[in-house]
């Protein structure tokens, strides 16, 4: 299990074409992808299983909790990512609510465009 941000903060600034916004690039793929938004309301939890692909979790609104394969918790809120690897076990759980849009791909890399972040375990 990986994190990254897409925040505000990590994103480039755009003027071309009289433009005014921040541009936090997160993935491309040649392949075909998999997007979906996610809908978890108060107490929701996406059970803990095996990512058929590998799989990024990109948190826009509300905040949670995510784990691997180890039983160790750590905080996610709006504006951070986590990658998952094929098979790699994992849960994803809420108190508040929470919607993240995921990424599935067999060649997913994050890397490419975000910076790997350390969080803290709850």
């Amino acid at each position: 299990m990986k994190f990254y941000k897409f925040d505000n903060e990590t994103g480039k600034k755009i003027t071309i074409f009289n433009s005014n916004f921040v541009m936090s690039r997160i993935i491309q793929t040649e392949k075909g992808s998999n997007i979906g938004c996610m809908h978890l309301d108060p107490g929701g939890v996406i059970g803990y299983h095996q990512a058929v692909a590998p799989q990024l979790l990109l948190i826009m609104v509300g905040e949670g909790y995510v784990r691997g394969e180890k039983d160790e918790y750590f905080k996610v809120r709006a504006g951070d990512a986590v990658f998952w690897t094929k098979d790699e076990w994992h849960e994803t759980k809420t108190d508040g609510g929470l919607t993240a849009i995921v990424i599935e791909s067999e060649e997913l890399d994050p890397s490419i465009y975000m910076t790997e972040i350390k969080l803290i375990k709850f």
